[in-house]
C-alpha cells in the first residue's frame, strides 16, 4: 500500500509572524506523518485569493498530482477553491482537514454552498474537534460517516510554578476580533483597584492590523500601559517562556473550534479562564481546572478574573486541578495516528467520493497503519 500523500496548505505554514493554531496543527501533521514513514509532498498555496482572471493556484497544483493519489487539503483553502476540488474529486483521493466551520465563522451568502461542495468532493473529512464534527453534520455540510475526529495534541511541558498572588495573566492568540482581546482589555480596565497583576498578550498583529492598533490605543486610554504588554507572535522557546511566566491563561474568544492554547496551558499545570464557545469546553479536559463564562460579556470575564485575583482558595483549587489535568493531555502522536489510519483507509478504498458513506457512523480510528 502506498504511503505517499500530497498536503495542500497555506504558504504561511512556517512563517513565525503569521503563526496560528491551524498552521501549528498542519506542521504537527506534516512532521508526525513523516515520522510514521509517510512520504509527505507539500503543495504551498498563496493565502490570498487569485485575481479573477488568473488561474487558480489550487487548480494548478492539483493538476500536477498523479491520478489516484491521496491529497489532504487544509479546509480554508478547500472552501475557497471548492470548484477545483469538485473538478478533481473523481481523479484524486481528496481528504479535507476541517479546522473550523467556515460558513459559521464568516457570514457570506455563498459560503455554505462552497463549503458543502468542498466537503462533498472529499472521500473523507478530518475534523479537529467533536464540536466541529457536530456543526458540520447539524448544518448538513457533510455526511456523518465521512468524518474522522483528530483533536490537536499537546506534548507535556515543564510544570509552571504559580506565584503567590496569581497576578501573571496570559492571553495567547492572533490579535483579532474573533479572539476577543478587546473584551479582555475592557474587563481588565475594571480591575485597576487590584494591585500586582499584569497581562501579557501574545499573538500576531498581522491578521487584523486595524483591530490590533485600536486595541493598543484602548490600553493606553485606560491607563493600563504599565500592566498590559503586547509581545507580537511568539514561537519556540520564547512562547515556552511566556507560559512559564504565567499563573493563569485567559481565552476571551468570541468563536473557537477547539482552543489549542488551553491544552498547552494545562500541559504546564496552568488553569484557565475562558469563554464557553465552540470547542473550548472540549479542550478544557477537566472542568475543575478552569472557569468558563459567557462569550462577549466583559462583565462576566471581569467577575471571573476578580475571583481569581482576590481568592487564594480559588487559586489553589484551580491550580491543583490544572496540575492533575496534565495526566489527561493527549499527545500529538495520537492525533497523527488517527490521521494516518484515515489516510490509509482512503488509499485502500475503491469508489467515488462519499460512496457508501454511512449517515449514522463517525470514523474514529485509533492506530496508525502497520
Amino acid at each position: 500500500m502506498s504511503t505517499q500523500v500530497y498536503f495542500v496548505v497555506p504558504d504561511s505554514i512556517d512563517e513565525p509572524a503569521r503563526v496560528s493554531g491551524g498552521n501549528v496543527y498542519d506542521q504537527r501533521v506534516r512532521s508526525g506523518l513523516r515520522d510514521a514513514g509517510w512520504d509527505v509532498r507539500m503543495l504551498l498555496i498563496p493565502s490570498s485569493a487569485p485575481h479573477q482572471d488568473a488561474a487558480s493556484p489550487v487548480e494548478h497544483a492539483l493538476a500536477q498530482v498523479p491520478d489516484d493519489a491521496v491529497v489532504v487539503i487544509d479546509g480554508l483553502i478547500a472552501v475557497r477553491e471548492s470548484a477545483a476540488l469538485t473538478a478533481h474529486s473523481r481523479r484524486l483521493r481528496i481528504v479535507v482537514l476541517a479546522h473550523m466551520v467556515a460558513s459559521a465563522a464568516t457570514p457570506a451568502a455563498a459560503l455554505p454552498e462552497r463549503e458543502s461542495a468542498a466537503l462533498h468532493a472529499a472521500r473523507r473529512i478530518i475534523a479537529t474537534s467533536e464540536w466541529t464534527r457536530s456543526e458540520l453534520t447539524t448544518r448538513d455540510l457533510a455526511e456523518p460517516g465521512t468524518i474522522a475526529v483528530a483533536p490537536p495534541g499537546t506534548n507535556r511541558a515543564a510544570q509552571t510554578v504559580t506565584s503567590d498572588g496569581g497576578g501573571r495573566l496570559l492571553c495567547v492568540g492572533a490579535v483579532a476580533p474573533h479572539k476577543g482581546q478587546d473584551l479582555l482589555v475592557n474587563a481588565l480596565a475594571q480591575l485597576r483597584d487590584i494591585d500586582d497583576w499584569t497581562c501579557t498578550i501574545v499573538g500576531s498583529h498581522e491578521v487584523s492590523s486595524r483591530f490590533a492598533a485600536e486595541l493598543a490605543q484602548t490600553v493606553q486610554r485606560a491607563g493600563l500601559d504599565n500592566r498590559v504588554t503586547f509581545t507580537g507572535a511568539l514561537t519556540g522557546s520564547a512562547l515556552d517562556a511566556a507560559y512559564g511566566a504565567a499563573d493563569l491563561l485567559v481565552v476571551p474568544s468570541r468563536s473557537e473550534s477547539f482552543g489549542m492554547v488551553i491544552t498547552e496551558a494545562l500541559a504546564r499545570g496552568i488553569p484557565v479562564v475562558a469563554t464557553r464557545v465552540g470547542g473550548i469546553p472540549e479542550a478544557l479536559v477537566s472542568a475543575a481546572a478552569g472557569m468558563l463564562v459567557d462569550a462577549d460579556r466583559p462583565q462576566a470575564l471581569e467577575s471571573a478574573l476578580r475571583e481569581w485575583l482576590t481568592g487564594a482558595d480559588a487559586r489553589r483549587r484551580l491550580t491543583a486541578a490544572a496540575v492533575r489535568a496534565r495526566e489527561s493531555i493527549r499527545p500529538w502522536s495520537e492525533t497523527t495516528a488517527i490521521i494516518a489510519a484515515t489516510l490509509s483507509a482512503v488509499a485502500q478504498k475503491q469508489g467515488a467520493p462519499n460512496e457508501g458513506a454511512s449517515r449514522t457512523s463517525t470514523l474514529t480510528p485509533t492506530a496508525a497503519p502497520a
